[in-house]
Formats: C-alpha cells, structure tokens, sequence
C-alpha cells in the first residue's frame, strides 16, 4: 500500500503522520518494522533491500520517505520499479513538507496510485472552526472576539497557533469558569504581521513601492486581513510621528527612547525609520492614512483597494 501526505499546511500533515505511527504502533508493539527514511541521505538500494527484506514477527512494516522529492537519484529510480510498489503488503508512506511541482513524474504517479490527502491552508470558516476546536480539545472556553483577533494576530500558521493556544490557556487555567477574552489576546500574543510591517515601511522610506505593494500582497495572500493590515501601517507610522516629533527637538536617542515608552528593541527600529522620513513627510502620510481609513469606514472604499491605493499615493 502506498499514502501520499503533502501540502503547505504542515502542522496538519505532520498530525496525521503521527496518528498513523500511533496507530500502527497499537496494532504492532514490538515497533521494530517501522523503519524511517530521511530521502536526503537515503539511496534507493538501501531502501529497496529494506522492501524485499521479511518483516520480524510476520508484522506488516511501515516505511516512511520523507521529502523524496528532494533527492534526485532516489525519486528517479523509484519510479523505474514503482509499478512492483503497488501492491505491496505493506505500507510505503510518502510524506512531504517541501513545495513540489504537480507536473513531477512522482507526483502524477502516487496521484495516481497511493492513497493521497493534500493539506492545504486553512482560512476563512475552516480556520475558526480549528481554533474553536483546538480550544475545546483543551476544555478552554474562547470568546468569539478573542478567537477572531487571534487569526488577526497569528495568520494561518498552524504551528504558532498551537503555541498560542496553550499560552492562553494556561493563563485562564487559574479560573475554570473564565473564557479566553480579545484583551487576553493583546496582552499575550504578538502579532506575527507586526515584523514585516517594519519591512513594508522600510521600503516605503526608500521610495520603492513596487516592493512594498509585493509585501503587501504577500501579507493577503497569506490569508491576512487587509483591515488589520491598513491598522498595523496606521500604528507604525503614528509610531515613527511620535518618534521624529522628538528628535526634531534635538532631543538625544535615550531621551527619545524614555519619553516614548517603546521597548528598546522596537524603539530601535522607529528610530532609525523615522531618521529615513522628514517631519512633513510623515505629517502628509499619516494624514492620507487618515482619510482612506474614514472612506473605508464610511463605506467609500473596499479595504483591499485602499492599501494599493495608500501605497501607490505615498
């Protein structure tokens, strides 16, 4: 038999590899035919003899390939036998957590023939409906508001969600009876956007636009929302107004840095931005910031068309 796992949701298919090792290890205790292969260091006539060899204890084997993809010689000559793999006995588990090509011969073939589950990225109503359960799974209750700040805050990166979650859920752990709240989500959870934003400015000071509409466009692509999005640019650029306020009156990088309250390793980051910037430039973008927010509000404009709009006006 043979399972293809792959797609860009990695967290998802790294779960469903481990609940079939659990599985078959239930099933086969002695644990001694699973047998895993790294495909970067692994030939095929190694792994080859490891198929033609008898299983210990009569047992069905597991043999696990990952990132096959990866290693030329291996994949290659793979699919010069690949039809003897078929119907095999036992189980061949691809498993793949790099991006591959759907026109690769091996693609097309365990398509074709393995049992496949892709693992796409989650969004919209699917992604709620995981953090909802990811919350119940560990008998936290979760605000409506919270969860929708949390995939503000962290994207669609599985992985990070994870660790957030159990963050927050140890936080709530001292009261039983108390649901994880948006203003827990704010005092716990670092924004993941909050670290390219500083990029997206940064290309913005150096009059690239076309860079900076890219990183945006990465940011929604991603699954971000463009809203929140428009919000972060909005809160750096009040940051980086506030911090050339203070320099303009000669005020010294210590005396910048107490006055304003930001964390030293943040604050050194506006500083230097805001260096890139004069005054009345910073004036004139907040205040264009200013006024597409109030038509999107207002209903004038769609979120989406006014970050092209913002970039392209700066």
């Amino acid at each position: 038999m043979l399972i293809f796992l792959y797609g860009q949701d990695t967290y998802r298919s790294r779960q469903k590899l481990n609940e079939i090792i659990e599985r078959y290890k239930k099933i086969h205790k002695s644990g001694l035919n699973l047998k895993y292969y790294d495909a970067k260091k692994t030939n095929f006539q190694d792994f080859k003899n490891e198929v033609q060899s008898s299983p210990m204890f009569k047992e069905k084997k597991l043999m696990i390939l990952e990132n096959v993809f990866l290693n030329y010689e291996l994949k290659t000559s793979f699919l010069k036998d690949a039809r003897k793999f078929i119907d095999l006995k036992d189980v061949i588990l691809f498993y793949q957590d790099q991006p591959i090509s759907q026109n690769d011969p091996l693609f097309i073939f365990l398509k074709k023939y393995a049992k496949t589950q892709e693992f796409k990225l989650l969004a919209g109503i699917k992604l709620k409906n995981w953090v909802k359960r990811e919350f119940e799974r560990c008998q936290t209750k979760a605000d409506p508001l919270a969860i929708e700040k949390l995939i503000n805050f962290v994207g669609n990166d599985l992985w990070q969600f994870s660790n957030e979650i159990k963050k927050l859920v140890s936080y709530k752990s001292k009261n039983k009876n108390s649901k994880v709240l948006s203003e827990d989500v704010e005092l716990l959870v670092k924004p993941k956007i909050e670290t390219d934003i500083f990029k997206t400015i940064e290309a913005i000071a150096q009059k690239n636009k076309a860079k900076a509409l890219s990183l945006v466009y990465k940011h929604l692509e991603r699954g971000d929302n463009s809203l929140y999005l428009l919000h972060m640019i909005n809160f750096q650029f009040r940051n980086l107004l506030m911090a050339k306020d203070l320099i303009e009156k000669d005020k010294s990088y210590n005396a910048v840095l107490k006055e304003s309250g930001f964390h030293p390793y943040v604050f050194k980051k506006i500083y230097w931005q805001a260096k890139k910037f004069s005054l009345w430039e910073l004036k004139k973008i907040y205040q264009k910031i200013f006024q597409i927010d109030l038509k999107i509000k207002t209903g004038q404009l769609n979120p989406g068309i006014a970050l092209d709009l913002l970039i392209a006006g700066i």
